[in-house]
């Protein structure tokens, strides 16, 4: 039997609410004890003192991109679980709007056959809702279920709200989740900053945050009317945090997120005119940023989504507005959101953390992970205070568009453990 022993160690169980410090043993993928002091474990236990470090539950990404297959070069299966690993993420759900996408289950059942040698993390497929994620024609809803998909998701915005009613009302008996962003392409139009004084500044096309809120206004007028559960993906501004916390306290099914980039900075970082800056919703402006992050800590806002966009140096060594939209962010977004969100005290960190573990797998009606004896141990240790530079040697993702290129940051994930 193989035993570790972490002593004094600070614990993170958003399931139970627990932010203690204790001893932890874990034995063949299971946690043996959790106790003030253990005192009596087996003779070959390897023991790691556990002061300044973090143990908490397994990390749970909601939306990401694979590379493969199609676009290889970007980014492949095992550079994104490598990736994602490196990061303290357990659990991964992509995004179908692969080369050919996930929209049938042939294609669901290829990228089971090259995740299954994983052991951590866990990989799923959101499965399509229209045919090659182009809003178009609906996909055969009722054979992706059957195929093992996590639920329904574009990840592309889908503006034909006749479509987009059918959707909800045939998603209404399939027991899946089903995520949808709201963009409206025609407000947004070239945009690649959020509308304003800023953008102005930066003399960089404007998308206005209606945008965002006019579609959303419109899909909980269809959810309050179908009563089909909806999770909002990408939710950008500060009026939709508004529109979402009234829907919530009419009781209307549905649930949301934000992603990390989003939550650290705002418009005025795009002043460095770096195109992995370039995201799709854009940044907002400040007033948008205080309102996610006020979202996240009141519950309004339930999870926070990586949506690890990866690419190739050649294809974002462009002009700003002329780069494709997206950075990576699996193995930056835990020590840089405990950075500037937890040591700063605008979060809690039980709070942060259920927005990456315990809420996503809600959504996505997975098992929850558990900080508590008898429970498989899916875990993360991490350090907040070792420091670590960002470049593409030490980067497990093939793509290096991040801000942080080449910048030395607080805080590592130091092991990970799978729970199966």
């Amino acid at each position: 039997m193989t035993a570790e022993l972490i002593r004094q160690v600070r614990l993170l169980d958003p399931a139970t609410l627990r932010d203690q410090v204790a001893d932890v043993l874990i034995a063949d993928g299971m946690i043996q004890a959790v106790a003030e002091t253990i005192d009596s474990y087996p003779q070959e236990t390897q023991i790691r003192e556990g002061a300044r470090l973090i143990l908490g539950t397994g990390l749970v990404d909601l939306y990401s991109h694979s590379g493969e297959p199609g676009f290889e070069e970007r980014e492949t299966i095992d550079s994104l679980a490598a990736a994602a690993v490196a990061g303290g993420f357990t659990r991964l759900t992509l995004l179908p709007n692969t080369h050919p996408a996930v929209d049938n289950p042939a294609t669901v059942a290829w990228f089971q056959s090259q995740c299954q040698k994983f052991t951590v993390p866990q990989i799923c497929n959101w499965g399509a809702l229209t045919l090659n994620t182009k809003g178009e024609q609906m996909t055969e809803l009722a054979e992706l279920v059957q195929s093992g998909i996590a639920g329904f998701a574009d990840g592309q915005p889908i503006q034909n709200m006749t479509l987009l009613r059918r959707l909800l009302e045939y998603g209404e008996d399939l027991g899946q989740p089903v995520a949808l962003w709201c963009c409206d392409r025609a407000l947004s139009g070239n945009g690649v900053v959020r509308e304003g004084q800023e953008s102005l500044r930066l003399g960089l096309p404007g998308s206005p945050d209606y945008a965002e809120t006019a579609p959303l206004a419109a899909l909980l007028e269809c959810v309050a009317a179908i009563g089909t559960p909806v999770h909002l993906m990408r939710i950008s501004t500060a009026r939709s945090v508004e529109l979402i916390r009234q829907a919530k306290a009419s009781g209307l099914p549905v649930t949301a997120s934000t992603t990390w980039m989003h939550l650290l900075l705002n418009i005025t970082a795009v002043q460095s005119y770096d195109p992995s800056l370039h995201l799709e919703p854009p940044l907002g402006n400040p007033a948008d940023q205080a309102a996610l992050i006020e979202g996240i800590r009141s519950g309004v806002l339930d999870a926070i989504a990586i949506d690890h966009s990866p690419y190739t140096y050649e294809e974002k060594t462009v002009a700003f507005a002329e780069s494709p939209p997206g950075a990576i962010g699996l193995e930056l977004a835990l020590p840089l959101l405990w950075h500037q969100l937890v040591m700063s005290e605008k979060l809690p960190a039980l709070t942060l953390w259920q927005a990456l573990s315990k809420n996503p797998a809600q959504i996505l009606n997975q098992s929850i992970p558990k900080l508590q004896t008898g429970q498989p141990a899916e875990l993360v240790l991490f350090d907040p205070h070792q420091a670590w530079q960002v470049t593409s040697q030490t980067l497990k993702s093939r793509s290096t568009n991040t801000l942080w290129l080449n910048q030395t940051i607080p805080g590592r994930v130091l092991q990970v453990w799978g729970g199966r």
